[in-house]
C-alpha cells in the first residue's frame, strides 16, 4: 500500500509539473498576442476619428427622403440589439441596432426590422431621421401613449480601440415607424451617456436605471435613477432619502414594471476586491517549506443577486406646487429558488406580472490568465409579487391526438353553455350597478389560442436552444421570442443567427422562426484549439484524481424544480422569501387541463361579484357599466390564471403520469353523472 501511495503521489506531481509548464507556455503565447493586439489597438486609436465616422453615417441617413418599408430576409447576425413587441399591433415585433464582431473588426447597425408573426415575414424600415448605429442601448413603451422610447448605447472603432457613448433620447411611433429625437423643454440636463442600462414605463414616466461608461483607463458603473415625464417632456433626477439604502452600481440588470413603480433584480459589475497571492518559500535542508501570503487590490467580476422595489408615489392631483413623484428604494428579500449558480447575461422579459428569464453565463476566474465559463439554456419564470422562481420545461404532444381533440371539443361545448348562463347572470348583476344592457360577447381580443387564425407551420424542437448569454427576449400574445445571443469557446466568440418562439401557455416545444449557420470567424484559431486541448487534458487529469477529493462538489446548475438553494447566501442579503402557493387564497382557482376561456366561463359570476364588491367599497359602483364590469372581471380571472399557471402545470404533469388526461367536476357533467352506479 505504501508503494502504491508513493507511486500515485509521484504521478500526481509529474502531472502537476507538466500542467504548469503548459500553462507557462500558454501565458507566454498570450502575452505575445496581447502585445500585438495592443499595437493594433494603438494604431486603430490614432487613425480613426469617431466623430467623423458618425458624421458620415448621419450624412448617409439624409439620403432617405421618406419612411419606407421593404420586404427583406431576416436581420444579419448581431448582439446587444433590442427586441420589443409592437404595443399597437399584436402581430408585430421590432428589432433595432446591435453589433457584430467577427474576431477582427466590429460592425454596428441602426436598422429597424419588423417581424410579422402571422405572415412569418420580415421588413426593413428606413427613415431620414433615425438614431445612429449603436449597441447596448435600451428602449421601452410608455403605457400612457404606446410610444416607444430609446436612450443611449455605444459605438466603437472597427478594432474597438476607441469607444463612444450616446446620451441622445428618441421616440418611435409604432404605427408610422417615424423616429423623432426628443428635445427637452426644461433646461435641466438629462442622464449622462451610457450603455448597458435599463428602462421601463410607469404611468406617464419612463424610468431609467444603471449602466456603465467606458473611460480611457477604466469602466465606471452607474446606479442613478432618472425619470422622463412624457406629458411635460422633461427629465427628472429624483432626490432619494439620505438614510435609505439603494442598489449598488451595475449594468445588464432586470428592471420590470410594477403597479406601484418597478422591480430590480440582479446585474453585473466589476468591483475592487482584495486578492490573496501566495509565494512559495524554500528553507534549508531538513526544514519544511511554506507559502507566504500577500494581498493586493484587483477588479473582480460581481454578479448581483439582490432584489429591490422602486416605489414611485405620484403627486396629489390637486397639488400645484409639487408636480414631481416621490421615489424610494425598498430592499426585498432574496427570491425563493433563484437560478443556481448565479449567472450574468441572463435576459428577462415581462409577461403578466411575471418575468421570463433565459440563458446566462457563470464565470469562474481560475487565474489572471483564464476564465472558466459555464453557459445555460434554462427557462425560468419569476413571479414578481410572490418573489419566487420556477423552472419551465417543455412538454411533448400527447400520444393520442384524436382523443385530445375530442376532449377539446367537449370543453368548447361546455364553454358555450356556460356563456349562455353567464349572460343571464350578468343581467342580474346589472341591477346592482344602476342599469344598462348586458354585453353580448366576452372581452375583445381575448380568444383562446385553439381558435386563432392559422399560422405558418415552422419546425419545432423539444429542447431549449443552445446555451448562450445576452439573448434578446420579448413576449407578444403569450409567446416568448428569443433572438440571437452569444456563446464562447476559448477565445472564439459565436453570435447566434437565429430566432425561436415558445408558447408560455402550452410549452409545446420550441418553434424555429429562422436559423442560419455562421462560419466567418477571423480571429486567432490557435488559442481556441489550445483551450480545447487544455480542457481535454484537464478532464483526463481530473478522472485520475481521487474520488474523495471531488466528492460533494458540483459546478452545474441546480436540479430542475428543487426548492433548496445550496449556494452560500451573502451576509448583506435580507432573508429568503418563503414560498407561498398561489392556490391557498380564497379566490377562484383554475383546474388542471382547464384553459383560460373555460376557467373564466366557469367562474365569471364569482369574478363579477368580486369586482362589484370592490367597486362598492370604493364608492364607484354606479360609475361602471356591465360591460366594464365584465372586462374587469376577465382581467382579474386572467391574472389569477397566469399566477397559478406553473403550479397547475405541475399538477397536470402528475396526473398525466398517473394516466389522467382531464379533470371535470361532477356538476359540469350534468345528467350524465346521475343514476345508480355513478360512483363505480
Amino acid at each position: 500500500m505504501a508503494k502504491d501511495k508513493k507511486t500515485k503521489t509521484a504521478d500526481k506531481k509529474a502531472r502537476t509539473a507538466a500542467k504548469a509548464a503548459k500553462q507557462e507556455k500558454k501565458a507566454s503565447k498570450k502575452d505575445k498576442k496581447t502585445a500585438s493586439k495592443n499595437k493594433d489597438v494603438d494604431s486603430d486609436t490614432e487613425s480613426v476619428d469617431l466623430d467623423a465616422v458618425l458624421a458620415q453615417y448621419a450624412k448617409e441617413q439624409e439620403q432617405y427622403h421618406a419612411i419606407t418599408e421593404i420586404q427583406c430576409e431576416p436581420p444579419l447576425p448581431r448582439t446587444s440589439s433590442t427586441l420589443i413587441a409592437n404595443p399597437a399591433n399584436e402581430n408585430e415585433l421590432f428589432l433595432f441596432g446591435g453589433e457584430y464582431f467577427n474576431g477582427a473588426t466590429a460592425q454596428f447597425y441602426n436598422d429597424l426590422f419588423i417581424y410579422n408573426i402571422k405572415q412569418d415575414s420580415w421588413k426593413k424600415a428606413t427613415s431620414p431621421n433615425s438614431p445612429l448605429p449603436r449597441s447596448g442601448h435600451a428602449w421601452c413603451t410608455a403605457p400612457n401613449t404606446k410610444t416607444i422610447y430609446l436612450f443611449g448605447g455605444e459605438f466603437s472603432s472597427p478594432k474597438q480601440g476607441t469607444f463612444y457613448h450616446y446620451n441622445d433620447f428618441w421616440s418611435l411611433d409604432p404605427t408610422t415607424r417615424e423616429w423623432t429625437r426628443v428635445e427637452y423643454r426644461s433646461k435641466a440636463p438629462g442622464p449622462v451617456a451610457r450603455s448597458g442600462h435599463r428602462m421601463v414605463g410607469f404611468k406617464q414616466w419612463i424610468i431609467l436605471f444603471g449602466g456603465f461608461q467606458d473611460m480611457s483607463s477604466s469602466t465606471r458603473y452607474l446606479n442613478d435613477i432618472w425619470m422622463y415625464d412624457c406629458l411635460n417632456f422633461a427629465w427628472h433626477n429624483p432626490t432619494l432619502p439620505a438614510a435609505r439604502a439603494k442598489p449598488d452600481p451595475r449594468s445588464s440588470c432586470t428592471l420590470l414594471p410594477h403597479d406601484q413603480g418597478a422591480v430590480l433584480y440582479g446585474g453585473y459589475s466589476r468591483v475592487k476586491m482584495a486578492v490573496t497571492t501566495k509565494q512559495q518559500q524554500f528553507k534549508s535542508k531538513g526544514s519544511k517549506g511554506g507559502a507566504a501570503s500577500s494581498f493586493r487590490m484587483a477588479l473582480k467580476p460581481k454578479i448581483h443577486e439582490d432584489t429591490w422595489f422602486l416605489r414611485v408615489t405620484p403627486p396629489p392631483q390637486d397639488s400645484l406646487s409639487n408636480t414631481l413623484p416621490t421615489v424610494t428604494w425598498e430592499r426585498r428579500k432574496r427570491p425563493a429558488n433563484p437560478p443556481n449558480p448565479p449567472r450574468a447575461g441572463a435576459t428577462m422579459a415581462y409577461h403578466k406580472g411575471r418575468g421570463i428569464l433565459f440563458g446566462g453565463v457563470h464565470d469562474v476566474e481560475e487565474s489572471e490568465e483564464g476564465i472558466d465559463s459555464e453557459f445555460f439554456n434554462q427557462l425560468f419564470v419569476w413571479n414578481i409579487e410572490r418573489n419566487r422562481y420556477m423552472p419551465l420545461s417543455l412538454r411533448r404532444p400527447k400520444a393520442n391526438p384524436k382523443k385530445a381533440a375530442a376532449q377539446q371539443v367537449s370543453r368548447r361545448e361546455r364553454g358555450r353553455a356556460d356563456e349562455e348562463e353567464l349572460l343571464a347572470n350578468l343581467k342580474a348583476l346589472e341591477m346592482k350597478v344602476g342599469g344598462g344592457t348586458a354585453p353580448e360577447e366576452i372581452p375583445e381580443g381575448k380568444q383562446e389560442e385553439e381558435e386563432d387564425e392559422k399560422v405558418v407551420e415552422k419546425p419545432r424542437l423539444f429542447e431549449f436552444p443552445h446555451p448562450r448569454f445576452n439573448a434578446q427576449l420579448t413576449v407578444q400574445d403569450d409567446v416568448v421570442y428569443i433572438y440571437g445571443g452569444t456563446f464562447e469557446r476559448g477565445d472564439r466568440e459565436f453570435t447566434f443567427d437565429e430566432m425561436w418562439a415558445i408558447n408560455l401557455n402550452h410549452l409545446d416545444g420550441v418553434k424555429e422562426i429562422f436559423r442560419r449557420e455562421l462560419e466567418d470567424w477571423q480571429g486567432s484559431e490557435d488559442e481556441a484549439s489550445d483551450d480545447e486541448e487544455d480542457e481535454d487534458e484537464d478532464e483526463s487529469d481530473e478522472e485520475d484524481e481521487d474520488k474523495s477529493e471531488t466528492a460533494g462538489t458540483s459546478t452545474g446548475p441546480t436540479t430542475v424544480g428543487s426548492p433548496v438553494v445550496t449556494k452560500e447566501i451573502p451576509e448583506e442579503d435580507i432573508g429568503v422569501t418563503e414560498e407561498i402557493s398561489a392556490l391557498t387564497d380564497t379566490l377562484p382557482h383554475p383546474r388542471p387541463f382547464e384553459s383560460l376561456r373555460d376557467f373564466y366561463a366557469r367562474t365569471s359570476v364569482q369574478w363579477a361579484e368580486i369586482v362589484v364588491s370592490d367597486l362598492s367599497k370604493a364608492g364607484k359602483g354606479v360609475e361602471k357599466s356591465p360591460k366594464e364590469i365584465k372586462k374587469a372581471a376577465f382581467d382579474q380571472a386572467e391574472e389569477k390564471w397566469w399566477d397559478c399557471r406553473e403550479e397547475i402545470r405541475a399538477l397536470e404533469d402528475e396526473q398525466e403520469a398517473a394516466g389522467i388526461g382531464e379533470v371535470v367536476s361532477l356538476d359540469a357533467k350534468g345528467d350524465a353523472t346521475g343514476g345508480a352506479g355513478r360512483r363505480r
